[in-house]
């Protein structure tokens, strides 16, 4: 194994990519639906890529993907400089926990996507 990328599955994804890119993600590519509308974006922020996909382009594939929430799912993210990444976003995204230390020596804290998911973002200084 090399990489994992994460596919998210979500109702909205104008609203999701705009929440993403408010993170600092770039769309990296895309598939269209008929018109304008994204059916699936991959999107990378240094070496971190998120994958998400509206979950009606696979509904007849996967029926297992159609629930209408994400389920538990937590993505942990590790940065750098993450005291200025907080201080861009904490005003601008759902903060479930500030900044703080762990007994583990990482400096983290987690907000809340735009389709209910968790992520914790970590700095092992």
């Amino acid at each position: 194994m090399e990489t994992l990328s994460p596919n998210i599955f979500t109702n909205d994804m104008k609203a999701t990519i705009a929440f993403y890119q408010l993170l600092g993600f770039k769309i990296t590519m895309s598939v269209p639906e008929v018109g304008d509308a994204l059916v699936w974006a991959m999107m990378i922020n240094g070496s971190v890529t998120i994958m998400f996909q509206t979950y009606e382009s696979l509904a007849d594939e996967l029926p297992d993907i159609s629930r209408t929430n994400g389920g538990s799912l937590l993505l942990y993210i590790n940065l750098k400089n993450i005291h200025s990444f907080f201080e861009q976003i904490k005003d601008k995204v759902p903060v479930l926990k500030g900044l703080e230390t762990t007994f583990y020596g990482a400096t983290e804290f987690s907000i809340k996507d735009n389709n209910d998911y968790v992520l914790t973002f970590a700095e092992h200084e």
